[in-house]
């Protein structure tokens, strides 16, 4: 497995889930045309982009060249591939299928997401796996800005996973490796993400979200998970809990995708003029997105947005909770 290379490719998150379902990997660069009717060397893609992108800047030139080059030419069919996925926050691996294909789009109906898969690689996914189970340098290795990598450090970590192979812990304590500006938040979260996990239990996890929604100006008392229909939480504005609106909160401490089955337990347990809530560290599958869409009273929220109120309301955390998610402010550039 380990002789074949391991490319690392970023695709938007507006792609949704379109990649998986349809099984490829694309990127854009649309008025480039046919890729495979161009000459074999990169002096000729360099050339194209000129005509084709004049406004390019002239250094970045050898490097969107260099991207579609490889795309064409030395991915190979055999190859793998892994995709870190901005909806869910998963890593998914998969085998390429095939040679490069050029799916032009119409004119009429093109919108960004068909100017960016119109160069395309047919991919086998084989299997997903949460961000959390990787070392930190991993995760910046394959956090680069660049849209299309050779993963090389750290190829044989991922590739283990693959194989089911059980991964060395990383040190969840290292915070303060070293990273570009563009992934300190992404790293911040994995961080945040992986203390939850493995720094407090499942009973903890729940008294960490009560904890959190007082933060939040609700009024939050435990149950006794006893017939309680999946309940872990009941939150209410007032100080007694008879005004509405009354937020029942379900917890999982899992960073697996929760499924339709959970969020409908959820809702089942949760009276008319009532709200729901789940929280996970994970993500949610497309069929429980789809149901909250159809329920206004229902709110889910993943890893990525919970470590969102984590920031918002961290300077009001009890210093318990601020020892086992230890953060500090800091000043990075942001665009301008």
């Amino acid at each position: 497995m380990s002789q074949r290379t391991l490319w690392s490719i970023h695709m938007g998150r507006h792609h949704g889930a379109r990649p998986l379902d349809e099984s490829y990997i694309a990127i854009g660069w649309p008025a480039m045309g046919d890729l495979s009717a161009l000459p074999p060397d990169r002096d000729a893609f360099k050339a194209r982009i000129a005509e084709a992108y004049p406004e390019t800047k002239k250094g970045a030139i050898p490097v969107n060249a260099g991207t579609l080059f490889r795309f064409v030419h030395e991915i190979k069919t055999g190859d793998y591939v892994l995709f870190p996925s901005k909806l869910d926050r998963m890593v998914y691996i998969g085998e390429i299928a095939g040679p490069y294909a050029f799916q032009p789009t119409d004119a009429a109906a093109s919108n960004e997401v068909d100017d960016e898969i119109c160069h395309q690689r047919p991919v086998k996914w084989l299997g997903d796996f949460p961000r959390t189970i990787f070392s930190q340098s991993a995760l910046h290795e394959i956090g680069s800005f660049i849209t299309l990598i050779e993963v090389r450090n750290h190829a044989d970590e991922f590739l283990a996973a693959l194989r089911g192979e059980t991964i060395e812990s990383p040190d969840e304590d290292a915070a303060e490796t070293e990273a570009a500006s563009d992934q300190v938040e992404e790293t911040t979260e994995d961080f945040v993400i992986r203390r939850l996990k493995n720094a407090i239990s499942a009973e903890k996890f729940e008294h960490f979200v009560a904890h959190l929604l007082e933060c939040m100006g609700y009024h939050a008392r435990l149950t006794q998970h006893s017939g309680d229909g999946g309940i872990d939480i009941i939150a209410h504005k007032d100080e007694l809990g008879f005004e509405p609106p009354v937020i029942k909160v379900q917890c999982k401490q899992v960073i697996s995708n929760i499924g339709r089955p959970d969020v409908q337990q959820l809702m089942g347990a949760t009276e008319q003029q009532e709200f729901g809530l789940f929280v996970t560290l994970g993500g949610f599958t497309r069929e429980a997105l789809d149901a909250e869409r159809t329920r206004p009273n229902l709110r889910l929220i993943d890893g990525a947005a919970l470590t969102q109120l984590v920031f918002d309301h961290y300077d009001k955390f009890e210093p318990q909770w601020q020892t086992i998610i230890p953060l500090k402010r800091r000043y990075i550039p942001g665009p301008t």
